[in-house]
């Protein structure tokens, strides 16, 4: 039987430690040792298969949801400061790699307890650290068969817990509908992608009063035409617009889970990021069994995520 959320999450913890090696370093600096594999040392000099924040907060999101069987805000924030402060979610027992948005906001949630106050929704707040996590909430949406405005609140206010700006919360948002096309659609990947943001397009031009907002995405309308756009002409920074586009991008112009997060993680720069948005759209299409199984089974506490994965979420 299909489980969902272990292809999903599994794709997002993949492509993370996939990137994980060579974080930071520029395009140009990858192409001197290119990622054919999973890894170790570089950036962080961590063993292979090591996972970043990226991996740790999905997973607290996901240990949230599964104890509560609800969004809990507050459970959610709470899980959050025992990954910051305590090391819980993490391969090693301590956090590391920690944005600033995400910090801060946590930070912020230690002082004053109010999960809807701690993400800042100031226009450089725009980094990809609720995008990197947001795979469970958009499980949770779907499983519940929300519907689209439902799914929309739900999944923004997962990301305004650290990122609270409406660019960052779209982002999330077109990564929802993208994740709800996969799983209900037919035909290629692409095909799916491109009915996912479409709608998700339209819902965005229902619903929004400041539709320059939703312009940033643009180049994700036509996904033909993206398609074809040369490498670099993509960015890959820890900008949110950025990490969505290199995602999709790498996804559209490859036919495998295998090439699709490759292709992500050589882009270079925020490869952990990159390679973790990727990754669980590509989890979700081609199924975590098409994940290299070197790949896999040298995945840091594997076996313990596999079984944060095992559950079913009633409606």
């Amino acid at each position: 039987m299909k489980n969902i959320w272990k292809d999903g999450v599994m794709g997002v913890v993949t492509g993370d430690a996939l990137g994980c090696p060579v974080q930071f370093e520029t395009r140009a600096e990858v192409a001197t040792h290119p990622v054919a594999g999973m890894r170790g040392y570089g950036t962080f000099s961590l063993p292979a298969g090591s996972w970043t924040d990226d991996s740790s907060l999905t997973l607290a999101l996901l240990d949230s949801i599964k104890s509560q069987g609800v969004i809990n805000l507050d459970h959610i924030m709470g899980s959050f400061v025992q990954w910051l402060d305590n090391g819980e979610f993490t391969p090693y027992g301590y956090s590391f790699d920690i944005g600033g948005g995400t910090m801060s906001a946590i930070c912020r949630y230690i002082r004053e307890k109010d999960p809807l106050k701690c993400g800042s929704n100031h226009e450089e707040n725009n980094g990809n650290g609720s995008l990197m996590r947001i795979m469970p909430a958009c499980l949770f949406a779907y499983a519940k068969k929300m519907n689209d405005d439902e799914a929309i609140q739900t999944v923004h206010q997962v990301s305004s817990l650290t990122h609270a700006h409406i660019r960052a919360n779209i982002a999330c948002g077109l990564y929802y509908f993208m994740v709800k096309a996969i799983l209900d659609g037919e035909g290629s990947l692409q095909d799916r992608l491109q009915a996912g943001l479409s709608h998700g397009f339209a819902c965005y031009e229902r619903t929004l009063t400041d539709q320059k907002e939703l312009r940033h995405y643009d180049r994700l309308r036509d996904l033909k035409q993206f398609a074809l756009v040369s490498a670099d002409k993509i960015k890959s920074s820890g900008y949110v617009v950025d990490t969505l586009e290199a995602a999709v991008w790498s996804l559209i112009t490859t036919d495998s889970f295998e090439t699709a997060l490759l292709k992500a993680v050589n882009l270079g720069e925020d490869t952990d990021t990159v390679g973790a948005v990727a990754g669980g759209l590509a989890g979700l299409f081609y199924g975590c069994q098409s994940i290299p199984a070197p790949w896999l089974n040298a995945l840091q506490k594997k076996d313990w995520i596999e079984k944060l994965c095992d559950f079913t979420m009633n409606e």
